[in-house]
């Protein structure tokens, strides 16, 4: 089986025999919906070979191919009369240069230039014409005259990542992004023309993809005609894998793995999660994890990859995790440190993002909620209760987190030394050097005043250590029989390990003095001794008990058991 991890081109997909779970359903539902259609997900979701698949269904150019494209499909089964009738425009902004109003503007240029001179030689328009509208500069114009060539042919437009660039300029200087996106910006003009295209009958339908809404709400009136159909029930599984899809993709790669029910509760950990609708019944998985999951399976020696964490994915979420600095970054970051400590954050989703006039806190929960670093996990009341979906954007969380420490209250951790700590932990099950990192990070930031110190809040600063070394699958606050210790270190497939640990966490005011300390330790000693006894925590091989006691910067490690 071949696996198509970071291939979108459909054409290839389909003719060199890679894997394709089909989505091609969801074509006729896009044209039931509407003309106009914008369909926004995360990174890495898909969404440029499902606009590659698109291409491919409705361009003229491939209408002798449909059946070897399309036959053994549900669109092939069951074909549009719209398949194989449209000139198609396809154009993809992501590699727009953002150092400058300049160069955004001149790459923009040469993007649109390079994909109207490209369909313009597909459909074997005059050479004539083609050169005479390379002699414009602005996007605008270009668009303007490309219009104007074509104008008794009605196109179907394709647009990819409409806001890659625009997500770069916003995460770095709001002053730029207001100069092009906004009245008088090159990119409201460029967009103006589509928009009168489409009143002319010119453009006839187009998809647009990316990942938020803010550029398009930015835009205003001058592109007011797509409809945003990213959190509707029916595309909720557009894009992205369903348990069921995932399965048919791991079946025959992971047959090796004895325990199917085991590998599928890891997987799903890792990359499931994501819901686009609250009234939907599955959730959906990144498909660029799950790929690169089934592309770096040692089938051989029947293992897991070495990293569950792609470090393209993690690259990509890390540049626009800038994002936590848009409008207020102490109140974002306070949003963070609940998702940290709670699980979960309660806000309004917004219809609308206006990052000019205002952008309050359900603002900034909404984009994170647009970026797949928060998902929805239930209701309450008019209000959406959003979780963190998958181990995969916890481990990113706490990267960023461990750096906002640092920032904050001036101290430099030193990831290194943690994650020798963690090695000495796994294969001696020694916790004193784990003990003495931990001990030092709280005492400097209890003399920077730094955090609310309690006991949620010390018990995500030690996450945030133990995250710093990827030995260990690690479960906050997982429920057993209705309890919850409040750290365990788990084996995680493929690394082998020697112990594996329980720890929980006491946090004693310094008011309450020695008595205090001494009620809070043997509290704690009881609660260990409960969770031990429990069938679950008894599964664990090797398994080391510990109680932590804190209040703030002195700490205190007990064995139990």
């Amino acid at each position: 089986m071949k696996i198509p991890y970071g291939e979108s081109n459909f054409h290839k997909i389909r003719t060199e025999k890679y894997l394709y779970i089909d989505k091609t359903a969801y074509i006729e539902q896009l044209e039931n919906q509407g003309c106009f259609n914008i369909l926004l997900r995360p990174r890495r979701f898909g969404k440029s070979l499902f606009l590659s698949t698109l291409r491919h269904y409705y361009d003229i150019r491939f209408q002798e191919e449909f059946d070897t494209l399309f036959s053994d499909l549900s669109i092939g089964e069951h074909p549009t009369p719209l398949k194989n009738r449209y000139q198609v425009l396809f154009m993809d902004f992501s590699g727009i240069s953002t150092e400058s109003t300049q160069s955004i503007q001149r790459d923009f240029a040469f993007e649109v230039t390079k994909r109207l001179r490209i369909f313009l030689e597909d459909y074997h328009y005059p050479t004539e014409v083609i050169r005479r509208m390379e002699t414009l500069s602005s996007p605008a114009s270009l668009m303007k005259a490309f219009f104007e060539i074509i104008r008794e042919q009605k196109i179907y437009l394709l647009i990819d990542e409409y806001d890659h660039f625009a997500n770069a300029v916003l995460g770095k200087d709001l002053n730029l992004y207001q100069e092009i996106i906004g009245k008088g910006g090159f990119v409201r003009s460029f967009y103006e023309t589509i928009k009168t295209a489409t009143m002319e009958g010119i453009v006839d339908r187009f998809l647009i993809t990316g990942v938020t809404s803010i550029t398009l709400d930015s835009l205003t009136s001058g592109f007011n005609i797509g409809d945003n159909i990213s959190h509707h029930r029916d595309f909720n599984q557009a894009l992205g894998f369903t348990a069921e899809e995932t399965k048919t993709i791991l079946h025959e790669l992971t047959a090796c793995i004895p325990d199917q029910q085991a590998l599928r509760s890891d997987i799903t950990k890792w990359y499931n999660g994501y819901l686009f609708n609250i009234r939907s019944k599955k959730r959906v998985f990144n498909p660029d994890m799950v790929l690169y999951f089934a592309k770096n399976f040692n089938q051989e020696e029947c293992l897991y990859p070495d990293k569950m964490l792609d470090a393209n994915i993690a690259s990509d979420y890390r540049k626009i995790i800038r994002f936590f600095s848009i409008g207020d970054s102490d109140r974002n970051y306070q949003v963070l440190e609940e998702l940290l400590t709670l699980g979960h954050v309660i806000a309004e989703y917004k219809d609308k993002l206006d990052i000019i006039k205002e952008f309050d806190r359900d603002d900034f929960i909404t984009l994170l909620f647009y970026m797949g670093f928060i998902t929805i996990q239930g209701s309450e009341l008019e209000e959406t209760i959003f979780a963190i979906p998958n181990h995969v954007i916890r481990q990113l969380y706490f990267e960023y987190f461990k750096k906002e420490v640092e920032q904050r209250s001036q101290v430099s951790i030193d990831s290194g030394k943690l994650k020798k700590a963690v090695r000495e932990l796994a294969l001696q099950g020694n916790i004193t050097p784990l003990a003495e990192e931990i001990g030092q990070v709280l005492a400097l930031l209890s003399n920077r005043d730094f955090m609310n110190m309690d006991e949620k809040h010390i018990k995500t600063l030690i996450l945030t250590l133990l995250y710093q070394s990827k030995v260990y699958y690690i479960k906050s606050e997982p429920e057993v029989n209705k309890r919850y210790p409040d750290i365990l270190l788990l084996e995680r497939n493929p690394t082998k390990v020697n112990y594996q640990f329980l720890f929980e966490l006491k946090y004693c005011k310094k008011k309450d003095g020695e008595r205090g300390w001494q009620k809070k330790k043997e509290e704690g000693i009881r609660q260990v001794e409960e969770y031990l006894r429990l069938e679950e925590i008894q599964g664990l091989t090797q398994l080391k008990a510990y109680l932590l006691v804190t209040d703030g910067s002195a700490l205190e490690v007990v064995a139990v058991g």
